[in-house]
């Protein structure tokens, strides 16, 4: 990531508001606030901050995490990307956009390796297609998310990268919401 620290940057939180890890969108706002950034927003309730942080974007996003879990308990990672960042995803997806909400990118924290990469791409997902480019793997899901076998500890074990993921509606709000 290669921000500046006038520049707004969307922390994507893996894993909140789901399953117990409760985070509260007003507190994660009061939370980035006290770590020192500026222009603090959120959009819906999974996890998505959109801030001008102080200094360098990714020791912003490992402080952000380390509050969580400090403050509401919760272990999480704050996944950064700059607003040039996710519009270069969104341009970048490389399937047909059938339904923007079967159609999503999972951002990786770090690009896979050669190797996870390519262990991604040759898992048979079934009707489900992906593709790495980069930090970020392109989903077209078949029948929906809640359907696929693509799933977060799976791509784990395959990319050997931690990562989240969010429909195209989302990364274009969130890119939006940089500008």
């Amino acid at each position: 990531m290669a921000a500046s620290t006038s520049e707004k940057v969307a922390y994507l939180l893996r894993a909140v508001n789901v399953g117990g890890n409760k985070v509260p969108m007003a507190q994660l706002r009061t939370l980035a606030s006290d770590l020192g950034a500026d222009d603090v927003a959120t959009y819906v309730a999974s996890g998505n901050l959109v801030c001008t942080p102080p200094g360098d974007p990714q020791d912003f996003g490992t402080a952000l995490a380390a509050g969580i879990a400090e403050r509401m308990g919760v272990t999480t990672d704050a996944i950064g990307r700059t607003g040039s960042e996710l519009q270069a995803a969104l341009e970048a997806y490389p399937h047909e956009i059938h339904d923007p909400k079967f159609c999503h990118v999972w951002f990786f924290a770090s690009e896979p390796t050669r190797e996870g990469a390519g262990a991604v791409e040759a898992y048979d997902f079934g009707d489900d297609r992906v593709r790495v480019i980069g930090r970020e793997l392109h989903i077209w899901y078949a029948d929906g998310a809640g359907r696929s076998s693509i799933t977060a500890p799976r791509l784990l074990r395959l990319a050997g990268v931690a990562g989240t993921g969010r429909n195209l509606r989302t990364v274009e709000k969130l890119a939006a919401m940089t500008r």
